[in-house]
């Protein structure tokens, strides 16, 4: 059985690695370093979860979900924020975010939430 595919959306290399690191193990991962990189990514591949970083240069995740959904892809959206601020976060529920996760988190935390959303389905 094909395992669930994970899209992860951050700017930053490190944790790309090692977000994919702990991931790996149980799903399918693809990596996106840009808003614009993990859009082009959903329109051509099937994606059961996006780990999206809400703090990137170009485009933020919160552009980044509501380009989503006008595409409109339904895809459950997990934000990764280092911010923690309290705006970015109601605003990611606001738009349906289902859950988020501060940066750095432990490994476990990003597993369970991750299980949570895909167990769902």
């Amino acid at each position: 059985m094909l395992s669930k595919c994970i899209l992860v959306v951050d700017d930053d290399k490190m944790n790309l690695m090692r977000t994919k690191k702990i991931l790996e193990k149980t799903y399918a991962v693809l990596l996106a370093e840009s808003g614009e990189a993990a859009l082009s990514k959903l329109k051509t591949r099937k994606v059961d979860l996006v780990l999206l970083d809400i703090a990137m240069p170009s485009m933020s995740g919160i552009e980044t979900f509501e380009h989503m959904k006008e595409i409109p892809i339904d895809v459950p959206v997990i934000f990764l924020t280092a911010s923690g601020d309290a705006d970015d976060v109601m605003r990611a529920i606001e738009l349906g975010a289902v859950n988020y996760l501060k940066k750095p988190f432990y490994p476990q935390e990003l597993l369970k939430r991750v299980a949570k959303e895909l167990d769902l389905k």
